[in-house]
């Protein structure tokens, strides 16, 4: 609100107070200025009356000596007092008045004061009132303004994208009209080829990411029929260039007479000058050989097929350049002297050359692709002359050791060895073990089928001759080198060949010696089909596959047995049982020790089908009626007793349980038959005659007993060249004796106490040597066998076993005597 009072009104109350204030509202209103004075000014409201009441009070005194100096005579002076006392009386009220007149300025400025507050007051409201309503108005203008600028934004946004959208659709016509312009694959491998291919993947990869879009089906399938025009472009202009590059190397070999190491060097540099250029434009096409996401195992990529092209193109070309030549050269160390016979000879020199062909076309191959794919196929395809003429040769070969040395060759020096751990293959380097597979597995298959030739021939079909089966003298004949029959053998064991036999086995020829140790010699007095058996072992250990060696190390052993089993038999009809079984036993035992060497640890299933439960079951179903009944038929299947299908039959053939039974199987038969010769008279033939004398056992026994325990030590010697293997034999038979003895005893003494009535208590011990006319009981009957067995005596000294241990009157060696023997 603004005040109605003048601008000189204002000027004067200002004025009118100033001087109340002052004391000098006379001089004010004359206009002039205030004189000097050295009244106190007021300095605020508070002392504002005594500045008031001080100016007072000066100017009366100055009024009074004023109008004193100008008395002239007594009437002047009685005026003078009479205004004097006037004065005086006024002055005592003039404290009150200039109070009250202090009090009305207060009052009059107060007024103006509080007129001014609520002008200023009044205007404050308005200026308030105005502020919010320009702050409202600010505000909404405010919001309007982001309003507009968000607006503006999305706008301008908007127009970007559609911008960036239609480039995409925008590519469409004229990528289109540059490949499909004529000599379009002129410019393939121009930089603005590159960057057109990467253009059209981004444009695929939008398609594929707006799918909502109205055209964006259209657009990407058009998008895609025009990458694969590019890179189809790409194909025939690599594969032109290879054509080229092939005639004019092809034209320069015609033209000229070159020698293999020219025309070698034409053929690589040539290759190698626009290799560079070409890699580049085949790699757009391996770039894009990528596999989807979303793909199926196994599924192939979009473009792969168009890579493979380029690869076969490459290997087509230069397979009719370099294949003639590797024919060529192979056909000469076919034809050179001294590989046209040998097996060995012609693949070591042949293997070389192709080795060294392959790892120049690696080399070549790494300056025309990126990785791997499509190299070892076409190195396969460099490998074929080689095989053309080493796989005839391979299955031509009837020699097994060549077929040993081939697959030796190839497993030593190219293929690394299965047992061991795999190496991470570095893809810098040729991987030539993978190329040679096919060699080795060819050799191995020979191989085989070579052993298994042997083993039907030689072992399963062998024919004896006479010779063959002169045993014992075969033994005498036969080197044993260490050989010692005579004198204490500390260890329990004498020297013999089969001591002198390597831990591991090892591939030598029958003629020759190795490890220090001749075989030939060692093996004189073998069965030929064992001999026949560990040297076949020998040859294709390590050199075949672990199972199929352990399947058929499994059959060679079993054939083995059987062929031992014949010989033996045809031995005891030609001399004697004793003989028959001795060769057994020492040929299983030889067998059982050299396959020691060799790691068969499979046990081979042979599965068959047992039909015959199935002929009884239709017989009865025909009898019930219910043949054609389909009820009978589904209980006979659904029963698990039925027999209507076929029975599975697994027989485990195990070579090491087989060979460890039939050895059981001979000790048992030798020591039962060596110890019924000496226990004759307990047999129950004899026992159950008639004419049975008990008294005339132990002289009968006695009798038998030194005519057959140096026979039989004497057998032994014969066969067995192992001294501990002969004394656990020895003990054996003379346990089997006592047993049998012990056995008829009590039997003997049981019926004695049953024919007297005696209850309890057996027959009193004798102690001492009994007499040969009586019976004696068990106790002596074993002190007189171990003196006459003298089981152990024969080494580590009298009384002692072969340990060195001490023999006690009553000890034995027994059943669990240490020796290989027993340990079967």
């Amino acid at each position: 609100m603004v005040s109605d009072e003048t601008p000189q009104e204002s000027i004067r109350a200002n004025t009118s107070l100033t001087g109340a204030r002052n004391g000098v509202s006379k001089v004010a209103e004359e206009g002039g200025p205030p004189k000097a004075t050295r009244i106190r000014r007021a300095q605020s409201y508070t002392d504002f009356h005594h500045a008031v009441h001080a100016t007072f009070e000066d100017k009366k005194q100055d009024s009074f000596i004023r109008d004193s100096e100008g008395i002239q005579n007594g009437l002047e002076f009685a005026d003078w007092y009479n205004s004097l006392e006037d004065n005086l009386l006024e002055a005592s009220h003039d404290r009150f008045k200039s109070y009250l007149e202090e009090l009305k300025s207060i009052e009059c400025c107060l007024d103006n004061i509080s007129k001014e507050t609520l002008t200023t007051h009044d205007l404050l409201s308005s200026l308030s009132t105005s502020f919010h309503a320009v702050e409202a108005q600010t505000t909404a203008f405010q919001k309007e303004c982001e309003d507009l600028m968000v607006e503006q934004k999305r706008l301008a946004s908007l127009a970007n994208n559609v911008g960036e959208n239609l480039q995409y659709y925008s590519f469409l016509e004229p990528i289109t009209r540059k490949l499909n312009a004529p000599g379009a694959g002129n410019f393939v491998r121009g930089k603005e080829f590159s960057d057109m291919l990467a253009r059209l993947d981004e444009c695929l990869d939008y398609m594929n990411s707006h799918q909502s879009q109205q055209d964006a089906p259209a657009y990407r399938s058009r998008y895609r029929l025009l990458l694969t025009r590019g890179l189809t472009l790409i194909r025939v202009h690599f594969v032109t260039a290879l054509k080229d590059i092939a005639i004019d190397v092809t034209k320069r070999i015609a033209d000229k007479q070159l020698n293999d190491t020219t025309m070698s060097t034409l053929l690589y540099a040539k290759f190698r000058s626009g290799a560079s250029e070409l890699k580049e434009v085949a790699r757009e096409i391996r770039q894009r050989t990528v596999v989807p996401e979303n793909a199926e195992p196994g599924a192939e990529a979009e473009y792969q097929s168009l890579m493979n092209e380029l690869y076969a193109g490459y290997s087509s070309t230069r397979g009719r350049l370099i294949l003639p030549l590797i024919s060529k050269r192979i056909g000469e160390i076919a034809m050179a002297p001294s590989s046209s016979k040998d097996l060995v000879t012609f693949a070591r020199t042949s293997i070389g050359y192709v080795r060294g062909m392959c790892a120049d076309e690696f080399e070549l191959w790494r300056e025309w692709f990126e990785g791997q794919d499509g190299l070892y196929d076409f190195l396969e395809l460099v490998c074929e002359p080689l095989y053309d003429h080493l796989r005839p040769r391979i299955i031509r070969e009837v020699q097994i050791m060549k077929l040993c040395e081939l697959c030796t060759l190839l497993q030593t020096r190219y293929v690394k060895d299965q047992d061991e751990e795999p190496e991470i293959i570095d893809p810098n380097r040729l991987d030539f073990a993978s190329l040679i597979v096919p060699a080795l597995e060819d050799s191995q298959t020979r191989l085989v089928f070579r052993a298994q030739a042997i083993l039907r021939d030689e072992i399963e079909n062998f024919k004896p001759k006479p010779e063959d089966l002169d045993y014992p003298a075969k033994n005498k004949y036969a080197a044993k080198p260490g050989r010692a029959t005579n004198g204490p053998v500390t260890s329990g064991r004498k020297n013999s060949a089969s001591e002198n036999f390597p831990k591991d086995p090892v591939i030598v020829e029958e003629e020759e010696g190795g490890y220090g140790y001749d075989f030939a010699a060692s093996s004189q007095a073998w069965y030929p089909t064992l001999r026949k058996a560990i040297w076949l072992l020998s040859r294709i250990y390590r050199l075949v596959n672990s199972t199929v060696f352990d399947d058929l190390a499994h059959n060679i052993v079993h054939q083995t047995t059987l062929s031992l089993q014949r010989a033996s038999t045809a031995l005891v009809a030609s001399t004697s049982q004793t003989d028959g079984q001795l060769f057994l036993l020492k040929h299983l035992l030889l067998l059982k020790q050299q396959i020691v060497a060799f790691d068969i640890e499979y046990v081979s299933p042979d599965v068959t089908f047992d039909f015959s439960g199935m002929t009884s079951t239709f017989y009865e179903l025909r009898d019930r009626g219910g043949l054609f009944d389909p009820r009978a038929l589904w209980r006979l299947i659904s029963n698990p007793t039925a027999t209507l299908l076929p029975r599975v039959v697994e027989n485990m053939l195990d070579a090491k349980a087989e060979l460890d039974g039939q050895l059981r199987t001979v000790i048992n038969d030798f020591c039962a038959a060596s110890s019924g010769r000496i226990t004759g008279a307990l047999s129950p033939s004899s026992t159950e005659s008639k004419s049975f004398n008990p008294a005339s056992v132990v002289p009968t026994i006695q009798a038998a007993a030194k005519t057959e325990v140096p026979t039989l030590r004497k057998k032994l010697d014969e066969y067995i060249d192992d001294s501990r293997t002969r004394e656990t034999l020895v003990g054996a038979v003379q346990d089997q004796v006592v047993l049998t003895y012990e056995t008829w005893y009590e039997n003997w003494t049981a019926e004695k106490r049953r024919a007297a009535g005696m209850k309890g208590g057996g027959a009193p011990s004798r102690k001492g040597k009994g007499r040969e006319d009586e019976v004696w009981d068990a106790g002596v009957f074993t002190e007189w066998a171990l003196g006459l067995f003298r089981v152990g005596r024969g080494f580590g000294g009298a009384g002692t076993d072969g340990d060195g241990r001490f023999l006690t009157e009553g000890s034995s060696m027994g059943r669990g005597s240490e020796g290989s023997v027993s340990s079967v």
